[in-house]
């Protein structure tokens, strides 16, 4: 039974909340403990809830919407930090296939849609960030990426997907049920630990480097603020393949959390369309910014001033259009608001970082 939420426990459960916006925050600058770390809390926010006899009412709809949140970052952080081209675009194919599923399993309900759609991409950008923390990426094909993904995809993740989703398990449960859960997890775990140092380990490659958990430096001709606008200004164009991608990426990111908002009145395709103009707008606000040269050096200013213009834009909508069905309070606004401007500004500032890469690697 659900207790009423005491001052205590909402103060944990902000602090959970806040963490799972906060944290992956940091895995464009700390890839690997950056995303291992929102794994755990995704694995431990539920558990932390039970331990204080507190229940979130509809939580398992906010997680998977804060799940692809967390991914997005990954995402943009991918854009910024691989140098495999080729990764990239497995990573590209693997985030949004799952985007894509989570949206169809909030929309149906139908839990055998995340098991079609299973978070492949999770363990392939750990997988990648952990190579790359010792091995050079550059030296390992398309058709080596797709294998490793299919791997991941296969012997990971349906049935890790199987176990939360179709049979609904919980390795928490578990161990507190059965008595012999906890030795076996052990005994399992000092197993792969023996595999992995003494199969594993003594057929790796010599390292390439010590352990590097920051990204690689950008490239030197797209390393600076000034450079990623002039590079926009030359390259963007506000109806383009950026634009398009930065629509999908958002708009199904609010759908997502929209289905979650008990205050939203509207349908989904209200909030993909009022999501896409925004995106729209801020495209061309961005293309005019670049080319007059009034770059922001510092990403975090950059990400306000946007949110300063997309609340601007907000309010003389609503002054000159004509009112729908669709309707957001205050603070649903704001975070949507904030949730676009995030997006946007990362999306804008990294992505001309990948299309430096991909000219090199394609010359």
């Amino acid at each position: 039974m659900m207790c009423p939420m005491d001052t205590g426990v909402a103060i944990v459960f902000v602090a959970v909340v806040g963490a799972r916006f906060l944290l992956p925050l940091t895995i464009p600058f700390f890839p690997l403990p950056g995303i291992v770390a929102c794994l755990v809390l995704d694995g431990v926010d539920q558990t932390i809830f039970q331990a204080f006899g507190y229940d979130p009412p509809g939580y398992q709809g906010y997680d998977k919407a804060m799940d692809v949140y967390y991914l997005a970052i990954a995402y943009l952080a991918m854009l910024r930090n691989w140098t495999s081209v080729a990764a990239v675009e497995v990573g590209f194919f693997l985030y949004f296939y799952r985007l894509i599923g989570v949206l169809l399993f909030e929309l149906t309900q139908a839990r055998a849609l995340l098991l079609v759609f299973p978070n492949t991409f999770e363990y392939f950008f750990i997988a990648y960030e952990t190579l790359r923390a010792r091995w050079s990426p550059l030296a390992l094909a398309l058709s080596w990426w797709i294998g490793a993904a299919a791997a991941i995809w296969v012997v990971v993740k349906l049935p890790q997907e199987w176990w939360i989703h179709i049979a609904q398990l919980d390795v928490t449960d578990l161990l507190i049920e059965y008595r012999w859960a906890p030795v076996l997890l052990f005994v399992l775990v000092l197993l792969l630990g023996a595999v992995l140092q003494l199969v594993v380990r003594p057929r790796l490659p010599r390292a390439d480097w010590d352990w590097r958990l920051r990204p690689e430096p950008l490239p030197e001709e797209i390393d600076e603020a000034h450079e990623q606008a002039a590079w926009r200004a030359e390259h963007d164009r506000v109806l383009s393949w950026a634009t398009l991608e930065k629509v999908v990426l958002v708009g199904l990111l609010a759908v997502v959390f929209g289905q979650q908002l008990p205050d939203f009145t509207g349908t989904s395709t209200d909030l993909f369309i009022g999501t896409a103009v925004v995106v729209v707008l801020n495209a061309a606000v961005t293309l005019v910014v670049a080319r007059r040269g009034w770059t922001t050096v510092s990403l975090s200013a950059a990400f306000v001033v946007r949110l300063l213009v997309n609340v601007v834009l907000v309010l003389v909508a609503d002054e000159l259009l004509p009112g729908g069905e669709a309707r957001l309070d205050g603070y649903d606004t704001m975070f949507f608001l904030s949730l676009i401007s995030l997006i946007t500004t990362l999306h804008d500032r990294w992505r001309p970082v990948h299309q430096v890469r991909a000219a090199v690697a394609a010359a």
